[in-house]
């Protein structure tokens, strides 16, 4: 697929900073694909979903863009796949970790109140990512804390190249996410990312 010029001088322009940015876009987006994640029992699932998709379509494209070092541990078609499998996946893996941070409720709010929402945010760290936090609820908005989640993610899985890196180099995910530096957590959530169909390769 011809390169972008675009993306060919901003990979060329980072590629230091950036050892996981690639010289190739995914290919063009289709219809969303039909994947699951691990709030689909949720009423709010859809919502969730949605506003996952659309936060990595903007603010946290990205985690889109970028191809992890460890991508493979997650989601061995990723390379190949286009840019709404990317977003399935993403959207999968973080379905994932709310289990553990939240047990998927939007309201949940860690070391009084320090923490919040589903994926137990700081309100320091969301100000410190600009995160949008107009909705009534704020960090206890569902669709806000995802987002919020999208945009922290995209800025550190940039920046380390990788989804959670190993022991004595965490980076990516679990720079923030204690979860993602646990094994049996982690394993589980890379198992369930792998399976999905967006994940298979060709």
């Amino acid at each position: 697929m011809p390169v972008l010029p675009v993306l060919r001088g901003l990979c060329l322009g980072l590629v230091i900073a950036l050892p996981a940015c690639t010289l190739s876009a995914p290919p063009p987006e289709p219809e969303a694909p039909e994947f699951s994640t691990r709030w689909d029992h949720r009423p709010e699932a859809d919502l969730w979903t949605a506003a996952k998709f659309d936060a990595l379509g903007r603010e946290a494209n990205a985690l889109v863009r970028t191809v992890p070092r460890d991508i493979d541990a997650f989601c061995p078609g990723y390379v190949e796949a286009d840019t709404a499998a990317r977003k399935a996946f993403w959207t999968a893996l973080f379905s994932g970790l709310a289990r553990y941070e939240s047990g998927w409720r939007p309201e949940a709010a860690g070391a009084g109140g320090r923490y919040q929402g589903l994926l137990q945010i700081s309100p320091a760290t969301a100000r410190h990512h600009r995160c949008d936090l107009s909705a009534p609820r704020g960090l206890y908005d569902g669709a806000t804390n995802l987002r919020c989640a999208a945009r922290i993610a995209a800025n550190s899985v940039a920046r380390d190249g990788v989804v959670t890196g190993g022991p004595g180099a965490w980076g990516g995910v679990a720079r923030d996410w204690p979860p993602m530096r646990n094994g049996d957590k982690r394993s589980d959530i890379a198992g369930f990312t792998r399976s999905l169909p967006v994940c298979q390769t060709s």
